[in-house]
């Protein structure tokens, strides 16, 4: 009777292994990724992202992958907040990366610190990256990844937000922002400078027709002075290089 039982037990474990293992099989069959979307990416390209969030012996697996990132962050990757993987079909997903809030960047060290809306130190990387301005004119002697830069006047940080929103608004892609001690503003397209001086008042209206000046000036170099543009007149002085 004992010897019995032993051999249904037997039995029982391996239909159980046998069920097991072909449960295994059909969800690594079906949910095996062929085909992947990626979208939010802006510092990594799609291949470095792909390489990032499917890497491991279950990288290939659309189920796995699913469980792994839902309602978690992604620890150890610059410039990435959230990662979310979205089940298309089982053969199909989507990738969706939520990066950190950069408002611009600081040389300081042969190195661009990244910081956010409101001054955080957020990232530091050897590497400038596209679409991010680099700020010029901010003077600190030392900087904390999570703290704020310590440049004195914490104020020019709503100057920066509320330029990049502008600039972002009419799709100005400003490459360098400075600002000098006395709050003049200069912007930098390529080969093309323009100073706007400091009318707080005036900066949305100048740059609501910057894109318009910009274009008559493309393949020039030189400095276009809209501290002393004329609205009614519809002048402006360029001096070039």
């Amino acid at each position: 009777m004992f010897r019995k039982s032993r051999v249904s037990i037997c039995i029982l474990l391996a239909i159980l292994f046998l069920a097991a293992a072909g449960a295994a099989g059909y969800v690594k069959k079906t949910y095996t990724i062929q085909t992947v979307y990626v979208e939010g990416n802006v510092h990594y390209t799609e291949e470095e992202i792909k390489a990032i969030v499917m890497k491991g012996p279950l990288g290939d697996n659309s189920l796995y992958l699913s469980l792994k990132y839902k309602n978690k962050g992604i620890e150890g990757i610059p410039f990435v907040d959230v990662v979310d993987v979205d089940i298309l079909s089982p053969d199909t997903v989507k990738i969706i990366v939520y990066e950190k809030s950069l408002t611009g960047c600081v040389r300081y060290l042969d190195t661009y610190i990244y910081f956010d809306r409101d001054g955080y130190v957020v990232e530091s990387s050897s590497i400038k990256t596209v679409g991010v301005p680099q700020i010029m004119g901010l003077q600190f002697d030392y900087m904390v990844t999570g703290e704020k830069l310590p440049v004195g006047n914490e104020e020019i940080f709503n100057s920066i937000l509320n330029i990049t929103q502008m600039l972002q608004k009419y799709e100005l892609a400003s490459d360098k922002i400075y600002f000098n001690k006395s709050g003049e503003i200069t912007l930098y397209f390529e080969q093309v400078k323009v100073s706007l001086g400091n009318e707080p008042a005036a900066l949305e209206d100048k740059l609501m027709i910057l894109p318009g000046l910009l274009s008559n000036l493309e393949g020039k170099s030189g400095t276009l002075q809209m501290q002393t543009y004329d609205a009614d007149s519809g002048k402006y002085v360029f001096k070039p290089e």
